[in-house]
């Protein structure tokens, strides 16, 4: 058996000579916004208004820092009740028992139908609502009673927490049940073939299939939930980077500079999160896409190689 050469090989190739186009209005362009960026830039160097002075001295001050620690731990504790109740909620919206389906879809409606400012407000007035909490049999004796009004700090700080998380459950349910629907049917339906659950089905099926339509959304609430933690001195908590930042400038009479001082921390973390959600989304997108690397490319070369010579 003969194996002719194909056409189009190397042999039958001649190099090309590839001009590359020209685009002066790129150049044009790129030259302008550099000239505003530094414009803007050489403009708020010199404002004496910014308080650089005073910016460079609060950056890395302990309270700032604090701040800081706060802020991340109200954004990881709150993404991770919210990412735990928001699967819990997508999949009782999409459970065929009505009841399950109908408390998600009123657990949707308050917290995705109300601005999550009220929502922390509502959170701190409820020392109002509730004076006293009762731990027992319903409608029976009483364990113990909690004094809300005489909680700590700490007692805030978990208010906080329960507000943030709760919202976010709301949201993270919608990306939960869009990635669950990206899954095709005939998952389900050979997961039940082979005498699963529902349940069964949804836990190591359906879900992990899933997570390459969850995963880049998620990303997003995480960046949104780590600026939406500046919202919780509604409820009230201060101790957060807003709020340190806020109590300071309420002191020094300088809120601009103490303004910029909590935008570049925000900015630092948010670089950090979306830096990490880049690798992890590269994770979860391992083997969707039929784009061949260098060495694959290379591979397939060589073997195209090795068949001409061995035709000849």
């Amino acid at each position: 058996m003969t194996i002719t050469e194909p056409v189009g090989t190397p042999h039958d190739q001649q190099p090309i000579k590839a001009i590359p186009l020209r685009h002066p209005g790129q150049w044009v362009a790129s030259v302008i916004v550099l000239a505003l960026a530094g414009l803007f830039i050489y403009g708020a160097a010199t404002n004496s208004a910014f308080r650089w002075g005073t910016y460079w001295d609060y950056l890395f001050e302990q309270r700032i820092l604090s701040g800081v620690g706060y802020t991340l731990a109200l954004t990881v504790l709150a993404m991770i009740i919210g990412v735990v109740l928001g699967v819990i909620v997508a999949v009782m919206r999409m459970s065929p028992n009505k009841v399950l389906s109908s408390t998600a879809w009123v657990y949707l409606w308050v917290f995705r139908g109300t601005p999550i400012y009220v929502q922390l407000v509502l959170w701190g007035l409820v020392g109002s609502i509730y004076k006293t909490v009762n731990v027992g049999i319903p409608f029976g004796p009483t364990a113990f009673t909690i004094d809300i009004q005489q909680l700590s700090l700490e007692y805030v700080f978990v208010l906080a927490v329960i507000g943030l998380a709760l919202n976010e459950a709301a949201y993270m349910a919608e990306i939960v049940r869009a990635g669950i629907s990206s899954v095709g049917e005939g998952q389900m339906e050979a997961s039940v073939a082979l005498g699963m659950s529902w349940w069964q089905t949804m836990r190591r099926t359906v879900l992990p299939q899933a997570m390459r339509v969850i995963i880049p959304p998620t990303g997003n609430e995480v960046i949104s939930m780590l600026k939406t933690t500046s919202l919780v001195a509604a409820v009230p908590f201060s101790l957060e980077l807003y709020g340190r930042s806020r109590d300071i400038s309420g002191v020094n009479f300088q809120p601009i500079p103490m303004l910029l001082v909590a935008s570049t921390w925000y900015l630092v973390v948010t670089s950090i999160l979306m830096v990490g959600q880049h690798y992890l989304e590269k994770h979860y997108q391992k083997g969707a896409s039929r784009q061949l690397t260098d060495g694959q490319l290379a591979a397939l070369a060589a073997a195209n190689t090795t068949i001409v010579e061995e035709g000849k």
